[in-house]
């Protein structure tokens, strides 16, 4: 599987119908006992690493370097030492950035998130929460720019409540990884045009190869073109996909941006299968501003007005000329106009019965699915009849809540084994996006 995302890390369920990330993924058994992490498994994570980066690094002369560097650690016995799948992944992650000039995107994930990862930012689709303060002004908070099916109709809720606003500021102190067609849906609203407006291309080299290809990305439609003054907040953990919206709307001067220098990660990144228990992000492709015609990449986003990003929202109100002792969002909302869906949507729970019946048949009802679920599903569908039809018949459902990004989560029992649902329906009623986990049997 790869997944290509404007991300640091994407997580995927061992069984997706269609991935989080926003492509598609394969279903996995079940995962077994995690097999000794020894040397030969130590060797192998090193050898696929190593021809990951010649083969697919966004330079081709880095990569071959990375991949020396990591062979010749492993030659020496710098590695010996790492029992652990997460240790080792962190000093695999260590000297390869120490190569690719710190390169954000190059990471070896251990099966667990890094020591220090903090939880995740309750949204939905990565929008936190959107507010009016004094004056007339507009406050929207995104965490990250989750896949389009959770991200665009969450953004268009919190802008359709912000619409009357004479100014908006857009928090992005926090706003990290995300898809790459989010950075355009958030960034379009920004950009009045009858014609699509080129942002930014995304540079891609050819596996195997020195060559590149070229994808552009232009503005899309949004149900309407915010007018007034628009001001972002930034700090150094603003990062990649944040970035790409703060640089983008800088670029068009179609914002002040306000904080603190950003992280400095502008490239793509891939995530491959590295052995048991490891996977690595590595850089495949680059942003290219179609108005700078270059990127952020290791110098991060330079704020038009600097200041600490803890002071960031008081800077921005007094850049629109409301001064203000208060710092936080909390003490200057005067009226909250966007939070998280808490409850489940209307059909998921239905949509969880059937779709157990439908896999264990071996005949999912492509019309109640999205096309892009659909594709996601067809090649798995084998390997659905096995597992649900192993399962048993369903005995339960119960819903738990809706998750950090927004999808509904439900546990389902059935005869054999218990499952975790995440579920996710279009306005339309049809299943966008769905992955399952094996539950630990009750006692």
């Amino acid at each position: 599987m790869t997944t290509i995302t404007a991300g640091r890390s994407v997580g995927v369920l061992w069984l997706a119908f269609a991935a989080i990330a926003g492509g598609a993924a394969h279903a996995q058994p079940p995962p077994g006992p995690p097999p000794p992490f020894d040397a030969a498994a130590r060797s192998a994570a090193v050898a696929s690493a190593a021809a990951a980066f010649r083969s697919r690094y966004v330079s081709p002369a880095v990569g071959e370097r990375a991949a020396a560097t990591i062979e010749a650690a492993l030659k020496r016995g710098d590695y010996d030492s790492f029992a652990q799948p997460q240790a080792f992944a962190e000093k695999l992650t260590s000297d390869l950035r120490a190569v690719t000039n710190n390169d954000q995107h190059v990471q070896v994930l251990g099966g667990g998130p890094p020591p220090g990862t903090p939880a995740p930012v309750r949204s939905e689709g990565g929008v936190v929460r959107a507010d009016k303060l004094a004056g007339n002004i507009g406050y929207l908070n995104v965490s990250t720019l989750g896949p389009p099916a959770l991200f665009n109709p969450a953004l268009d809720r919190a802008m359709t409540a912000l619409k009357g606003t004479t100014a908006l500021i857009v928090d992005a102190r926090s706003l990290q990884g995300g898809t790459v067609p989010s950075v355009s849906y958030l960034v379009s609203y920004f950009i009045k045009s009858e014609k699509p407006v080129h942002l930014y291309d995304l540079v891609s080299r050819n596996p195997d190869t020195e060559t590149f290809r070229t994808q552009e990305f232009y503005s899309v439609a949004t149900p309407f073109s915010y007018s007034g003054k628009v001001v972002l907040l930034t700090s150094k953990s603003t990062l990649s996909a944040g970035e790409s919206v703060v640089y983008n709307l800088q670029a068009l001067k179609r914002g002040t941006v306000v904080g603190e220098a950003t992280a400095g990660g502008s490239n793509a990144a891939q995530v491959l299968p590295l052995g048991p228990g490891l996977a690595l992000m590595l850089s495949g492709g680059r942003q290219q501003n179609a108005i700078t015609g270059t990127n952020w990449e290791g110098s991060g986003v330079k704020p038009d007005v600097v200041t600490p990003s803890a002071d960031a929202l008081r800077a921005a109100l007094d850049h629109l000329g409301q001064k203000t002792a208060g710092t936080t969002i909390d003490a200057l909302s005067a009226e909250r106009v966007f939070a998280p869906r808490t409850t489940p949507q209307a059909g998921t729970e239905a949509a969880v019965r059937r779709m157990s019946d439908e896999n264990a048949r071996g005949e999912p009802n492509y019309d109640l699915l999205s096309p892009e679920m659909g594709e996601a599903t067809r090649p798995q569908v084998d390997m659905l009849k096995k597992i649900f039809s192993d399962l048993g018949p369903m005995k339960s459902v119960k819903f738990v809540e809706v998750g950090p990004l927004g999808a509904d989560i439900y546990e389902a029992e059935y005869e054999k084994g218990s499952l975790m649902w995440q579920i996710l329906l279009g306005p339309d009623g049809k299943t966008v996006m769905a992955g399952v986990r094996p539950l630990p049997p009750k006692r």
